[in-house]
């Protein structure tokens, strides 16, 4: 069974473990195993918890034969820097990478903008085309508009 790290910003949300449980039964569902961040509970007495959670989380990755990526928007109009840098990560390992958000429109379109090209925070904005930064949008297998359409689509890349 192939086994599929979930990577996002679910973690941090009230309902965290459901969001989790909900996760892997979709991956159940498709033949997958899913291996989600808050599955490890940390050892009693762990002196360096952050340190711990980053260590363990890109074990998982390591071992895990693909990931499921959250990229919607997190506080603003970027997807999680810690799901980002999983990205990238796994990226780095060979490991393919399917994303999902709700958004699939071009940055420009997203983003509010003014006649040079500029955010309202006055920062150039990629004109490619692409729903996410080019170092995303380049890099992932594929992306879909939720999860469950995303580990669908996953399980039938990974085949």
């Amino acid at each position: 069974m192939k086994t599929v790290y979930l990577a996002g910003f679910d973690v941090f949300c009230a309902d965290a473990i459901a969001r989790g449980e909900q996760l892997k039964a979709l991956c159940a569902a498709h033949g997958l195993l899913g291996i989600y961040p808050l599955d490890a509970q940390p050892p009693q007495n762990v002196e360096h918890l952050a340190q711990w959670i980053c260590q363990r989380n890109l074990q998982s990755i390591k071992q895990a034969d693909a990931v499921l990526a959250n990229l919607g928007n997190f506080r603003g109009a970027e997807p999680d820097s810690g799901t980002v840098f999983e990205v990238g990560y796994a990226s780095a390992l060979g490991k393919p990478v399917w994303a999902y958000f709700a958004d699939h429109r071009a940055m420009t379109e997203q983003l509010v903008m003014d006649d040079q090209g500029n955010c309202n925070e006055g920062y150039q904005v990629e004109a490619f085309g692409l729903p996410k930064n080019l170092m995303l949008s380049c890099s992932w297998a594929g992306a879909s508009d939720s999860a469950a359409a995303g580990v669908a689509a996953l399980a039938a890349y990974l085949r």
